[in-house]
């Protein structure tokens, strides 16, 4: 498995960070979701401030806080803009497999290179976000990818300008939907 990113979070929590699937759909409560909603907005809010507009103590938010990360439901981090930190080829690899795409993808996670991994349904098996230093350094990632047993085929979308990226969901529309997280079991 790739190595986790280390993440920081309110009250300067920190942890290693394997991000995939979630483990354990659960219920989730409106204090769950106010939570959410409160880092998508400020990820660097205190847990003693999120408490004190929730309305209940801090240990209640930290304990809630802990369990979300551990289910994979929620991950605080600082996001960066690539460009400025010296990256200068950015994509998003579609691939084909000739079978199962899980052992592709555990592969692919596994590499720094690779920022977002997802199996997929449609025209494509997998779909991979890749960072990269330079043109060269991509081409050798895309070459990489295609010599994995597996692999049939891979489409690659260089992006030119990142034109939006954001990390609010439940803020933006207005709220996590409820009809989506409860009935489920923890």
């Amino acid at each position: 498995m790739a190595e986790g990113r280390v993440f920081f979070a309110a009250e300067g929590h920190t942890g290693r960070s394997e991000r995939g699937p979630v483990e354990s759909p659960r219920s989730l409560d409106r204090l769950d979701r106010a939570i959410i909603e409160a880092l998508q907005a400020n990820g660097r809010e205190p847990f003693r401030q999120i408490a004190a507009s929730l309305g209940v103590s801090e240990a209640t938010i930290r304990n809630r806080y802990a369990r979300l990360c551990r289910a994979n439901v929620l991950q605080v981090t600082g996001v960066t803009n690539p460009l400025g930190l010296g990256f200068e080829a950015q994509a998003m690899l579609g691939i084909k497999t000739d079978g199962p795409p899980e052992p592709v993808a555990d592969a692919i996670a596994a590499w720094r290179e690779a920022g977002y991994v997802v199996v997929t349904a449609g025209q494509f098996d997998l779909l991979v976000e890749v960072l990269c230093t330079d043109r060269r350094h991509l081409l050798d990632i895309i070459n990489r990818v295609r010599s994995l047993d597996g692999v049939v085929s891979t489409e690659s979308f260089v992006y030119l300008e990142l034109w939006k990226q954001v990390y609010d969901w439940g803020r933006r529309f207005g709220g996590i939907p409820e009809r989506e997280l409860e009935g489920r079991t923890a």
